[in-house]
């Protein structure tokens, strides 16, 4: 059983199992206030689930592509919960978890799922479909692009269903952690998948007054 957090777009918190499937979701969409809900949200999926912390097997956290300070929000979180319960955590790459559920649903064939990034641009993931074990495959490495460039960065690009990642459920990103861990997948690196680099940079030290 996992606790799934993913705060790519709006906050979502779920817990789940791979059994059982979704047990409990909870989610905000409001992108400006990941900071002040997580923690409710948090504590609502474990109250509804009637999970204690001890009966987790780990956190799944999304680890994007998403803007930079909603995204850390997340995943602090999932890594100061992990800590605190004495559990791993995994980390998921939330383009993976909206393409996991589109599959599992029922789509099939090429699909383009593309985050809004601001200052018109958009990062985008491409798949070609779902493999035996029902995982997404990835066709094309993610990219940063304008909207009017995604046909020419995509190949393939009209064969594809597009979906915006305008929310990401912590319940597909969870049960994609799950079937992960199932097959034997690798997990996400550590490396946040920001739209773009924080527009604050670190002092380089104190200015030489002449």
């Amino acid at each position: 059983m996992l606790l799934s957090i993913d705060t790519s777009a709006g906050t979502s918190v779920a817990v789940v199992d791979r059994e059982r499937g979704v047990i409990v979701e909870h989610s905000e969409a409001d992108t400006r206030r990941h900071a002040e809900v997580i923690g409710e949200l948090i504590a609502r999926c474990l109250a509804d689930a009637e999970v204690s912390v001890t009966a987790l097997s780990g956190v799944a956290v999304g680890m994007g592509p998403g803007p930079f300070t909603g995204l850390r929000v997340g995943i602090a979180a999932g890594q100061a919960f992990a800590l605190g319960a004495d559990k791993p955590a995994v980390r998921v790459v939330s383009h993976d978890a909206l393409a996991f559920g589109h599959y599992a649903r029922g789509g099939h064939g090429p699909l383009l799922v593309v985050t809004d990034a601001r200052r018109k641009e958009v990062y985008w993931s491409a798949y070609s479909g779902a493999d035996d074990a029902g995982l997404p495959v990835r066709s094309a490495a993610p990219g940063l692009v304008s909207p009017e460039g995604l046909a020419a960065a995509v190949p393939g690009f009209a064969d594809h269903v597009r979906l915006d990642a305008t929310e990401v459920s912590a319940g597909d990103l969870g049960m994609l952690a799950e079937t992960m861990f199932f097959h034997g997948r690798p997990f996400a690196g550590r490396e946040p998948l920001y739209l773009r680099s924080p527009d604050v940079t670190l002092s380089s030290g104190p200015k030489r007054v002449s």
